[in-house]
């Protein structure tokens, strides 16, 4: 009888383990099949997971009912995320219609500034940065004129509008209801692992956590030097709104830094007076990224969220084919969870300080 309850007992382990991985595998195959609407549920939880501990210590002091305070905290991010667009949104629309306005002659400035007035032949023909200019705006022209695209633009913009728009539906709700959001998370968990995962989560709440305010406070920094390299070394107008891309852009790894490098590349080309003024914007670019991923990430974002760099490259390209932008935000993150599950059953809680 005592050599049966041991057996009973390894069977119901292994049991709970099969559904446990079923459960993790049938979630995988779900995400990726509805991967395009994601983005919205991501970023609200995102928010919501580190604005959650300043809710609780509102309610805690003030006595009122937690939905109050949510929302309070609700109203306060609605009113940061106005002012942001108030302030950087209609020099943002002025320059993005000067460049559509003078397609040509923006895309021949970038080139004459990066080529000169050299002339190349390709395939018995001469090219010019004129010639350049020229071809690329037919180009785009000929792109625009196809009536699916026209539609498909537009379709595009909608779905951006309802997509940003559901993000603060779902923040909200994220915020008033986040503990029984997470009693429903831990209910899919069989009850034979719960334990295990509570003291999985047990680690691995403080290095998310610190990961996550980590970024917030990179956006700011990246915000704050980008607009001094801008602004006061580089002198460019309308600075402040492409210092805020800048920063916004610093949330989604890899691609938001090369887009915001470009477009900021675009605009002080465009404004350059000369050679001397792209080599200072080429080296305010370098010491931006020098400060941001040599000094700065590493310090705000402790140790314990720190994933060796091939790793990183790694888990960015395989969430950005799998799931899109939302794999690429959401790939250090599951990362970190994959490293705490680890240490956990190897017991090596070293693992997440290393």
């Amino acid at each position: 009888m005592s050599d049966r309850k041991p057996s009973l007992l390894t069977g119901g382990i292994r049991r709970s383990t099969i559904v446990a991985m079923a459960v993790i595998v049938a979630l995988a195959v779900f995400f990726f099949l509805v991967r395009d609407i994601l983005l919205p549920f991501a970023v609200a939880a995102i928010v919501a997971y580190v604005c959650t501990p300043l809710v609780d210590l509102m309610t805690r002091k003030s006595g009122w009912p937690r939905w109050t305070m949510a929302v309070a905290v609700l109203a306060g991010l609605v009113g940061i995320a106005a002012l942001v667009g108030f302030v950087a949104g209609p020099p943002a629309f002025r320059q993005i219609a000067r460049i559509a306005g003078d397609l040509q002659g923006s895309i021949e400035t970038f080139t004459r500034q990066l080529i000169g007035d050299q002339k190349f032949t390709l395939m018995g023909n001469s090219i010019d940065a004129a010639g350049i200019a020229q071809y690329a705006e037919n180009t785009i022209r000929s792109w625009l004129a196809d009536s699916n695209r026209v539609f498909d633009l537009a379709a595009l913009g909608a779905a951006s509008a309802f997509a940003f728009l559901l993000s603060w539906v779902l923040l909200g709700y994220f915020l008033i209801d986040a503990p029984h959001v997470e009693q429903s998370l831990f209910w899919l968990i069989p009850p034979q692992q719960r334990r295990f995962v509570h003291r999985v989560w047990s680690d691995l709440n403080p290095v998310l956590r610190r990961y996550f305010i980590g970024v917030v406070f990179v956006v700011l920094y990246t915000t704050a030097a980008a607009y001094v390299g801008l602004g006061f070394f580089l002198g460019l107008r309308h600075a402040l709104v492409l210092a805020v891309m800048t920063g916004l852009l610093e949330i989604v790894p890899i691609v938001g830094p090369i887009s915001s490098g470009v477009i900021a590349g675009l605009v002080a080309v465009q404004q350059a007076h000369g050679t001397g003024d792209i080599i200072a914007y080429v080296l305010y670019a370098v010491a931006l990224r020098v400060s941001i991923d040599e000094f700065f990430a590493p310090i705000v974002l402790g140790k314990a969220a720190y994933v060796r760099p091939v790793l990183v490259i790694f888990c960015f390209l395989s969430g950005g084919i799998l799931f899109g932008i939302v794999g690429i935000v959401l790939a250090i993150p599951v990362a970190l969870t994959v490293k705490a599950m680890l240490a956990e059953l190897y017991k090596e809680p070293e693992a997440m300080t290393d």
